[in-house]
């Protein structure tokens, strides 16, 4: 009997290609199984051959989005897969959202299972759980076994056209889709009991949880800006030319702190902007509309604010996941707390 033929997607890192420098690398496909494809086809068992290993840097794919996609494509096709798995990716925001991208174009392409993995906060959960089958994993490649296992598993029963349990029973990411199911008790009875649970404060399971998000309190309003050292603080993607940090051009997973010490203008000859979901043409152009510095130099030297401060922080908002706006945010807000920053300007795109 012939086996089910697998193919696997990883980026350049756990090809050992090589790390951030190396996140350019263009698709290429190798013969068998690379890396984790060992854990992923001990996983699977001896029914499963990973046939071909695609591999692609993070940042090419990133930026090359629909061209990597169909020169990935091309080359899986070739090898007639049974069933496609991509990463897992845990938390690595780029490498999520390229498993996510090249899954979803698979299992539309191709017609056949795919299966992935990533930590929940990854970006590529939000963009595309209601497509895929997400497997939750470990915030980093320690968890790569267990990762695999729970891949595996649901793998094989996608492949074997097997019903797909609850998120919960299979391990997988809710994806938002809501069956009917018979339960051995009413409705009524479940929810009397889960309200007597709750007066007594114990521990009970919601049928229905609802997505929690984060209340902060508003800072009082400023009475006197003019005594107030200012800072701007950006997801329009506004970086110096060249991007030296790198920063995604979508799905974020750093920021940058950028000097503007004796500028009074935002020049095109010194900043760009990365960000790829909008029409970078008229802040390509005039810099200012992202980062109004020539405005702020005018309210500085008319005692409107205080003071401005001589750096701006910068990030990508399009796509970056809530976690990771949140870890941004508990970074670099350190730093304007020991600089005396008072107020921040947000501006986006």
């Amino acid at each position: 009997m012939s086996k089910i033929k697998v193919v696997h997607y990883i980026n350049n890192f756990f090809a050992n290609i090589g790390g951030e420098e190396k996140a350019d690398v263009p698709p290429e496909i190798r013969e068998g199984k690379v890396g984790p494809g060992l854990a992923l086809e001990a996983a699977l068992g001896e029914g499963y051959e990973i046939v071909a290993t695609a591999i692609c840097g993070d940042s090419y794919f990133g930026e090359n989005m629909e061209d990597a996609k169909a020169t990935l494509v091309d080359m899986i096709s070739g090898y007639e897969p049974d069933l496609f798995v991509a990463g897992p990716a845990f938390n690595a925001g780029r490498y999520g959202t390229a498993c996510g991208s090249i899954a979803k174009e698979i299992e539309e392409k191709l017609e056949i299972p795919v299966v992935t993995g990533m930590y929940p906060e990854n970006p590529g959960v939000d963009m595309y759980k209601l497509d895929l089958h997400i497997i939750e994993t470990s915030i980093s490649a320690a968890g790569m076994r267990k990762a695999m296992g729970k891949i595996a598993n649901i793998a094989k029963k996608l492949v074997n056209k097997e019903e797909i349990l609850s998120p919960v029973e299979e391990g997988y990411i809710e994806r938002g889709i809501r069956v009917n199911y018979f339960n051995e008790e009413r409705g009524s009875k479940r929810a009397v009991e889960m309200l007597v649970k709750k007066m007594k404060k114990e521990a009970f399971t919601t049928e229905y949880p609802m997505p929690v998000f984060d209340r902060v309190d508003p800072m009082p309003a400023i009475k006197d800006l003019s005594k107030v050292k200012v800072a701007v603080v950006t997801s329009g993607g506004l970086v110096p030319q060249g991007n030296p940090d790198r920063i995604e051009s979508s799905s974020a997973t750093k920021y940058g702190i950028y000097s503007i010490a004796g500028m009074d203008s935002m020049d095109k000859k010194d900043f760009m902007t990365i960000h790829g979901g909008y029409d970078r043409a008229f802040i390509t152009e005039d810099p200012n509309l992202c980062i109004p510095l020539d405005v702020l130099r005018e309210y500085e030297k008319e005692g409107v604010i205080g003071e401005l401060a001589d750096y701006y922080v910068a990030t990508t908002g399009t796509g970056t996941s809530v976690g990771n706006a949140k870890g941004f945010g508990e970074s670099f807000s350190k730093k304007l707390v020991e600089d005396g920053i008072g107020a921040v300007l947000l501006t986006s795109t």
